[in-house]
């Protein structure tokens, strides 16, 4: 499901506009990433958390040149499916 499907969807379902549930959409989603980007979990009862992650340095390769090189240490987005979320889904 695109973003496209899923805004005609909600549109149909909600009897909204399409342009007023994209609008919307849009700022749930601006608001979540800003809020994990700055630190906070965002966690939708049933749904699920959206949490801040850090990946280690490490050791890697250019595969251009077979040198070995260090990746720096960076933040990365992570979801963790809630109770009811991971209870529908399973069957």
């Amino acid at each position: 499901m695109t973003k496209k499907d899923l805004v005609a969807t909600l549109s149909k379902e909600l009897n909204y506009s399409k342009r007023d549930v994209e609008r919307f959409l849009d700022k749930i989603t601006d608001i979540v990433v800003t809020k994990v980007k700055g630190g906070e979990k965002v966690a939708i009862t049933g749904f699920g958390t959206f949490d801040l992650g850090k990946r280690a340095k490490r050791r890697g390769i250019d595969p251009q040149t077979g040198a070995s090189i260090t990746i720096p240490q960076m933040n990365m987005p992570k979801f963790r499916a809630g109770k009811n979320f991971k209870k529908s889904v399973r069957g």
